[in-house]
């Protein structure tokens, strides 16, 4: 069965439950203009006794009445809010977090305000299409127009980006789409703390945003040890090696 929590600090996820036991909870962070519904296959596809908490950021679909939020602290701080209910009340259950690019910094600073302000330790950090926060570069692209902005992200993979050319959908979606790539590029933390979590870092090996050497980087922000796995693909690399990116997963469940 499949349940989408509304309304207070559960707005934040689309919960996703097979059955009765619980054995390990999965959290998953979207990526810059993306939604809950990346991860809307993933629950039929791993082990029925895992709960699925999809991460919907404001501004878009349920939320779009909500402005979009362009600094990483208050995001990172609203999400661990959210989630702490859920971690704390059940410390036994393993849990993993999982980003995709934006996603990835979410997740890490998340895991970070999860240890430091709960003593919860996530079991793994799996970090998708995107480098460690102090190799970050920055960036300008939320500055472009509404045109050379979706040319860019659509540099990076086509995932159902022909949305963007629908003259009803177009307003819709490039707000948070912009305010995503505000946020991501202007997230450039001092000195990131290492996480006792163990990290793995995953991307395609034809991401024109993220190098393979890039995932790397990771392994100096975790003091839990690392791995790296590389899948055929670009930037959305996930949507056709689903398959084998959730046998990742779910083997660290």
């Amino acid at each position: 069965m499949t349940a989408i929590d509304a309304g207070g600090e559960t707005k934040w996820f689309r919960t996703h439950r097979r059955n009765g036991r619980l054995r390990a909870r999965l959290v998953c962070f979207p990526h810059a203009g993306g939604t809950a519904a990346l991860f809307h296959d993933w629950p039929g596809r791993i082990p029925a006794d895992v709960e699925v908490l999809a991460t919907q950021y404001p501004g878009r679909q349920e939320r779009i009445a909500e402005p979009c939020i362009e600094d990483m602290t208050e995001l990172a701080d609203r999400i661990t809010d959210a989630l702490e209910p859920r971690v704390t009340g059940d410390r036994r259950l393993p849990l993993v977090l999982f980003g995709h690019s934006l996603g990835s910094a979410v997740a890490y600073e998340v895991a970070r305000r999860l240890d430091e302000r709960h003593g919860v330790v996530p079991d793994r950090v799996i970090v998708s299409g995107r480098g460690a926060p102090h190799a970050g570069r920055g960036g300008t692209l939320h500055t472009l127009d509404d045109d050379r902005l979706i040319a860019s992200a659509r540099r990076l993979g086509d995932l159902a980006s022909s949305a963007y050319d629908h003259p009803d959908l177009r307003p819709l979606l490039l707000p948070s789409l912009r305010s995503d790539f505000r946020l991501i590029e202007s997230y450039r933390p001092r000195d990131p703390v290492p996480l006792r979590a163990p990290v793995t870092a995953v991307g395609g090996d034809r991401d024109p945003g993220c190098r393979v050497a890039e995932l790397e980087s990771w392994s100096a922000l975790t003091t839990g040890g690392f791995e790296s796995r590389v899948f055929p693909g670009d930037h959305f690399y996930l949507v056709p090696a689903e398959a084998e990116l959730l046998s990742l997963i779910a083997g660290h469940l």
